[in-house]
C-alpha cells in the first residue's frame, strides 16, 4: 500500500532484540470529501509507521517533511487503561521517498540531499 503524507514529530530510532534498530515515525494524512447537499467535511488519518533498512534516514525524518512510503498496512485493535476499545494503524515500510523539505534548527533539509546520503553505502 502506498501512503503519502507529512510527518507528525521528528522519527525515532529504537533498538529492539538487543542489536537490530528501527525508525518509528508517523505520518498525517489529509483528506476531505463532501456529501451531496452537505458541507464538506475535512478529516486526518494518522499512520504510525516502522521502516527496518536503515537508520540513516532518521535525520531527514523530521516534522512536517512530505514522504512517500509504501509497505504493509495492519491494524492494532486494543484496550486503553480505562478498558475501552481502541485502535490504530500502522505500516511496515519497504520503501520510501522524501519530497519535501523541513527545517531543523532553523537549517533546511532538502530531500534530494537526503536521497543521495542514503543510498550512498548501499551494497548493490
Amino acid at each position: 500500500m502506498l501512503i503519502v503524507g507529512r510527518i507528525t514529530k521528528d522519527a525515532a530510532v529504537t533498538t529492539v532484540a538487543g542489536e537490530r534498530q528501527v525508525v518509528n515515525f508517523s505520518i498525517a494524512i489529509n483528506d476531505r470529501y463532501k456529501a451531496k447537499g452537505q458541507e464538506p467535511k475535512e478529516f486526518t488519518l494518522f499512520v504510525n509507521c516502522s521502516y527496518w533498512m536503515t537508520t540513516k534516514v532518521a535525520p531527514f525524518l523530521l516534522k512536517g517533511t512530505l514522504i512517500e512510503a509504501e509497505g504493509r498496512l495492519f491494524l492494532n485493535a486494543y484496550q486503553d487503561k480505562t478498558g475501552q476499545p481502541r485502535a490504530s494503524l500502522n505500516c511496515h515500510v519497504n520503501s520510501l521517498k522524501i519530497h519535501g523539505t523541513s527545517r531543523k534548527n532553523g537549517q533546511p533539509v532538502l530531500a534530494e540531499n537526503a536521497q543521495e546520503k542514503i543510498t550512498d553505502d548501499l551494497p548493490f
